[in-house]
């Protein structure tokens, strides 16, 4: 396992000691999980980018042109 040192204001320590504490998480795993969901967001929208160029001409249909199609 590596370590990783994060120089931080005396605010922002505060501040992000704080909410890990009130979500009941360590420092560590609390910095851990912030980290990587900031990098399944960039990802995911870079994958709904990338679908929406290739998807954007593409005819679409309503939820209410579905529904009669369907008969529901």
């Amino acid at each position: 396992m590596s370590t990783i040192s994060v120089r931080l204001n005396e605010k922002d320590d505060a501040l992000i000691r704080k909410y890990a504490q009130m979500h009941n998480m360590d420092l560590s795993s609390f910095i851990r999980q912030a980290v990587i969901e900031k990098i399944e967001d960039e990802y995911d929208l870079a994958l709904f980018n990338k679908v929406w160029e290739e998807e954007k001409e593409k005819e679409r249909f309503s939820h209410e042109t579905v529904k009669k199609e369907l008969d529901l």
